[in-house]
């Protein structure tokens, strides 16, 4: 029998170059129903946002989302992110250099209050200098995201869908982090028309 996990799946959604003749929006869209195919119920998604490259000026614009979710199997993390890079690659996703511009980046930010691979190393990550973040990236899966306290493009979005769920390390909520990100970095996140998202997606 399939089961639904007890904890939010988060997970965030971003594109910034075409896939064939599909725009980035598109590609979300299409992103996010292929996860409810492969046993990944979307249990809300946020608004479409548009958002400067990041780091800035380093190619187009980005589309970014963000999604809460459940798992209709038992699945470990390293099972999710091995679906979420499935569904990444089906759209030509090629892991070039860092923060390249991409057809398609799903990250796995948070699966409830888990921490891996342990506080320390979590900590470690999250704790980076941004000169090291610029040259250095895990070997294996963070969670929560170690970046996800300090990206507004991250957090609006997210704030759409799970406004109230905590940090396990932290302590804050994704509305209470938020509030704490600059305020010229949220105003660069722009909402975009409300798309008509696939069915079990709203």
């Amino acid at each position: 029998m399939s089961q639904h996990c007890a904890y939010p799946v988060l997970v965030a959604f971003g594109a910034n170059l075409h896939f064939a003749d599909d725009p980035p929006d598109i590609t979300i869209l299409w992103a996010i129903k292929a996860l409810a195919d492969r046993g990944i119920c979307v249990e809300a998604a946020s608004r479409l946002y548009k958002t400067p490259c990041f780091p800035r000026g380093n190619g187009p614009d980005y589309v970014n989302a963000a999604a809460r979710m459940t798992l209709r199997h038992d699945l470990s993390p390293d099972n999710v992110l091995g679906v979420l890079h499935e569904v990444e690659q089906s759209r030509g996703r090629a892991r070039g250099g860092r923060w390249a511009g991409r057809t398609l980046d799903i990250d796995l930010l948070a699966m409830g209050d888990s921490v891996l691979p342990d506080a320390g190393t979590q900590a470690h990550w999250r704790n980076l200098p941004f000169r090291d973040q610029l040259r250095l990236a895990p070997d294996r899966l963070i969670l929560p995201h170690p970046r996800l306290q300090d990206r507004a493009f991250v957090l609006v979005p997210l704030a759409d869908v799970a406004a109230g769920w905590v940090h396990p390390t932290l302590g804050l909520s994704v509305a209470q982090m938020l509030a704490r990100c600059p305020p010229d970095d949220i105003a660069t996140v722009v909402a975009l028309d409300d798309p008509a998202w696939p069915d079990g997606a709203q």
